[in-house]
C-alpha cells in the first residue's frame, strides 16, 4: 500500500478511529490493531512475502531470547551467528542472488571460460532491506548487552513491523521504538498537529515537487547519449531534488503517521544540501541508515582506534557495502565509493592544521558539497555504469549549443514547485525550525490554512504521482 494513494487516504483514518475509540487506553489491545493493521499495509503489496516478514520476526524474536538468557559466551554466539548469517541470507538471496551471477559470468567469460550458469526470476519483496536492518540492530545490541531481550511478542513484533515505518524507514533501534511500544499512550493535540501537518508536507514534497522534477529527470538519464551538457547537468540538479523531495516526503509521512499514533520516530532528514562538507552531507541524509551504518558496521570494523590507515580503510569500507545496500547494481557501489573517497579526504583535512582554514570559507563548501553530491547521484540514478561515465563525461565537455533540450513547459514548472520546496526549506533554516515540531508552533487557523494551500496543490498534481524511489531498496 502506497502513501500516497486512495487505499492509505482511506486505510490510515479507519486504523486511526479504532486505536483511539474502540481500544479504550487498553496498551495490548493498540498493540495488537497495530500489529494486524501493519500485517495488513504489507499484505496488500503481496500478501505471499507477509509470510518471510513473520520468519524474519520469529527468528530475530527467538534468537534474541535465547541469548538473553543464555550464560554462556559461546552458546551466545552461536544464537547471534544463526540469526546473522540466515538475516543476511535472505537478504543476499533476494537482493543480491542475480546480481553475484551476472558479475561471476562475466568475470569468467572474460577468463576465456563458457559458464553455465543460471539466474532466477526473484521478486525483491519491499522493505527487506529495512524490517531486515530493524532486527540485525537489535540482535546485535542483545549480543553486546547494550539491551535486555523483549519477551512478548506482540510488543517485539510491532517493534519491527510497525506500518508507518515498515517499507522505507527510518531505520528504526529498540532502544528507541521498544519502550514507546511499551509505554502507555494518550492522545496529544501537539502530536496530532504535528503529525498531520508533516503528513501533509510529505506528500506535497513527493507529488508536487519530486514527481515534477521526474518528467525531465526520466526523459534524459532514460536516453542520455542524446541529450547535450547542459540538458544533463540540470537534469542531475533536478534528480539531486527529486531524490531528496521523494525520500524526504516519504520519511515526513512515516514519521508524521506515527505520531496520530502517539510515537515519536526517529528524524531521518536535516535539511541536507546545506551542508559545507561531505561529512555534515551525512549528518543530514537518511540520517537512520548513517548513524546504523556508523553504529553497526563502522565501529565494529574497528572505527578509528587501530590507525589512520585502518580508519580509512573502515570508512571506505563502510560506505561501500552502503552503497551496495542500497541495490544489486555496481552503480550504487561506485556512488558509495564516491562518498568513502571523499568523506577520507576530509577527514585527512580535518586532522591537517594546514587545512583548517578550509573550514572558514563557508560558501566554498556549500558549492563543492553540492557538486560531489550531485555527480555522484548520476551513478545512484543511471541503469548501468556505462550510462553514468557517459553522462559525466558529457556534463564536462562542456557542450552548451543550447541551453536545453525537452519541453519548456515542464522545465519551468519543475524551477515553480523547486522553488516553492527550496524557500520553504530556506525557512525552516533561518528560522532554525525542524519540521517535526513546526505544526505544533502553528495557531489553529495558521494550520488549517497552510494544509488547505498545500491540499489544493497536492490535488492539481495528483494524478502524476509515482511510486516512491527507496521502494525498491
Amino acid at each position: 500500500m502506497l502513501f500516497n494513494s486512495i487505499n492509505f487516504t482511506i486505510f490510515l483514518p479507519f486504523v486511526f478511529l479504532l486505536y483511539w475509540f474502540t481500544t479504550k487506553g487498553s496498551l495490548r489491545l493498540q498493540n495488537i490493531l497495530l500489529l494486524v493493521s501493519s500485517y495488513f499495509f504489507y499484505a496488500c503489496w503481496d500478501w505471499r512475502f507477509l509470510f518471510l516478514l513473520i520468519f524474519s520476526t520469529l527468528l530475530d524474536y527467538f534468537t534474541g531470547i535465547k541469548m538473553s538468557n543464555s550464560k554462556n559466551q559461546n552458546i551466545k554466539k552461536i544464537w547471534f551467528l544463526i540469526s546473522v548469517i540466515i538475516n543476511l541470507g535472505l537478504l543476499g538471496f533476494f537482493k543480491y542472488y542475480n546480481f553475484f551471477i551476472d558479475s561471476l559470468t562475466v568475470l569468467l567469460t572474460e577468463l576465456g571460460l563458457k559458464p553455465n550458469i543460471y539466474t532466477l526470476q526473484i521478486i525483491l519483496p519491499v522493505g527487506i532491506s529495512f524490517y531486515t536492518f530493524h532486527g540485525l540492530s537489535y540482535v546485535i545490541d542483545i549480543y553486546r548487552n547494550r539491551i535486555k531481550a523483549e519477551k512478548k511478542f506482540i510488543e517485539y513484533s510491532v517493534f519491527v513491523c510497525f506500518f508507518p515505518l515498515l517499507v522505507a524507514g527510518p531505520i528504526e533501534r529498540a532502544t528507541h521504538l521498544l519502550p514507546q511500544v511499551k509505554s502507555k499512550r494518550i492522545f496529544s493535540n501537539k502530536m496530532f498537529n504535528e503529525g498531520v501537518l508533516q503528513i501533509v508536507v510529505g506528500l506535497f514534497r513527493k507529488i508536487v515537487i519530486a514527481d515534477s522534477l521526474a518528467k525531465y529527470v526520466d526523459m534524459a538519464f532514460g536516453n542520455p547519449e542524446i541529450y547535450n551538457s547542459s540538458t544533463l547537468i540540470l537534469a542531475t540538479v533536478f534528480y539531486a531534488f527529486q531524490i531528496y523531495y521523494d525520500f524526504s516526503g516519504y520519511s515526513d509521512i512515516a514519521i508524521g503517521t506515527a505520531k496520530l499514533f502517539g510515537f515519536s520516530l526517529l528524524q531521518n532528514f536535516r535539511l541536507p544540501y546545506f551542508s559545507t562538507s561531505i561529512t555534515e552531507f551525512w549528518r543530514k541524509w537518511h540520517m537512520s541508515l548513517s548513524f546504523w551504518l556508523r553504529d553497526y558496521l563502522y565501529i565494529e570494523l574497528g572505527g578509528n582506534r587501530f590507525g589512520i590507515f585502518k580508519t580509512y580503510r573502515n570508512l571506505f569500507l563502510t560506505m561501500l557495502l552502503g552503497g551496495l545496500w542500497h541495490g544489486s547494481n555496481w552503480t550504487f557501489v561506485v556512488w558509495g565509493g564516491i562518498h568513502g573517497l571523499f568523506l577520507s579526504i576530509e577527514k585527512y583535512l580535518n586532522s591537517n592544521l594546514s587545512f583548517k582554514f578550509l573550514k572558514k570559507v563557508s560558501f566554498l563548501g556549500y558549492i563543492y558539497t553540492f557538486i560531489v553530491v550531485c555527480l555522484s547521484w548520476v551513478y545512484f540514478r543511471s541503469s548501468d555504469i556505462n550510462s553514468a561515465n557517459l553522462i559525466v563525461s558529457t556534463i564536462f565537455k562542456g557542450n552548451f549549443e543550447k541551453p536545453f533540450i525537452g519541453d519548456i513547459s515542464v522545465v519551468m514548472n519543475s524551477v515553480v514547485v523547486l522553488l516553492i520546496g527550496f524557500l520553504f526549506d530556506l525557512y525552516l533554516r533561518i528560522s532554525n525550525q525542524e519540521l517535526e515540531n513546526f505544526g505544533g508552533k502553528l495557531t489553529l487557523p495558521k494550520l488549517i490554512f497552510f494544509i488547505s494551500i498545500s491540499l489544493i496543490l497536492i490535488s492539481l498534481f495528483y494524478s502524476n504521482s509515482n511510486n516512491f524511489i527507496y521502494f525498491q531498496f
